[in-house]
């Protein structure tokens, strides 16, 4: 089984659109794991129908008992990220202040302070309107440790590959360079990173090779809308042969990215012609470049 992860290094390059594509061309052979927790929309294209669904806990937060708290301060004066505040006979959590160290837990005398585990979103194991497997989940609004609910989603994935003996393991990360993309690229045989000729694109696409090649990973490229600023595209390609990044194809702006997303669908579903047969031929170069 392989772990392909699919990333960029901002957002807005089609990273989606070609992961969902790749999902329908691999069909029951792979299961898709949308890993951008923070804003997940692969159920935009999948339409998946939940099989099940699981609250995820992770991190503490303070919590004060106003019945016993005799108003000393000793846990306002220990907290340096100000998350307690003083009210008229007891103190209380600023909750998106917290940070969950304990330390005014420790501190309280009368030990009206707990932490609490937190109910930080949901994760989920559904069947697309393909039949293949979808594992996703949704981070709560204002809630942290999106890497160890990418790190659940993936391992929710990995044992349903195992045990139903699939071939590709196909992950659709978050844009940047943050937690959840560190916790995307572990365990990858294989990463694709999706770019565009801008500045903010070339610029964002050597962040987050710089990521991958600290996992030592193996890496190819996408350059999408590559006719729009011709002169960025030749830098683009400069910088893969320089590092020796697979160039997998570059592809044209081509309006069936949005059209297609607007109608809930992939791109090799609604587009009939050229775009189509190229990511077509992307999906293939991709498996033969994953066996290397």
């Amino acid at each position: 089984m392989k772990e392909i992860v699919v990333i960029s290094g901002k957002g807005g390059t089609g990273k989606t659109s070609i992961t969902a594509s790749f999902g329908v061309l691999a069909n029951r052979n792979a299961i898709i794991t949308d890993c951008d927790v923070d804003a997940a929309d692969m159920h935009l294209l999948m339409k998946p129908m939940i099989l099940k669904s699981e609250n995820f806990y992770s991190g503490l937060l303070a919590h004060v008992d106003t019945q016993k708290c005799t108003s000393c301060g000793m846990c306002a004066d220990v907290c340096r990220f100000n998350a307690l505040k003083q009210n008229e006979h007891s103190f209380s959590v600023i909750d998106l202040n917290c940070e969950g160290c304990g330390y005014c837990a420790r501190i309280c005398p009368v030990e009206a302070i707990r932490m609490v585990e937190q109910d930080v979103g949901n994760w989920y194991i559904s069947k697309t309107k393909l039949g293949s497997t979808l594992v996703h989940a949704k981070l709560g609004i204002g809630a942290e440790n999106s890497g160890k609910l990418v790190a659940k989603v993936k391992n929710e994935a990995k044992q349903l590959g195992t045990e139903n003996k699939i071939d590709f393991i196909l992950v659709d990360g978050s844009p940047g360079v943050g937690c959840p993309v560190v916790s995307s690229l572990s365990g990858a045989h294989y990463v694709v990173l999706v770019t565009e000729p801008s500045v903010a694109g070339i610029h964002d696409l050597k962040r987050v090779y710089e990521l991958a090649k600290k996992f030592n990973l193996r890496t190819g490229c996408i350059i999408n809308k590559s006719d729009i600023n011709p002169a960025v595209t030749r830098e683009i390609k400069d910088f893969l042969e320089k590092e020796s990044i697979d160039h997998i194809a570059s592809y044209p702006y081509n309006e069936s990215f949005t059209k297609a997303m607007t109608n809930g669908q992939t791109i090799v579903e609604y587009d009939k012609g050229e775009l189509r047969e190229q990511i077509i031929e992307s999906w293939e170069k991709v498996k033969e470049l994953v066996k290397k």
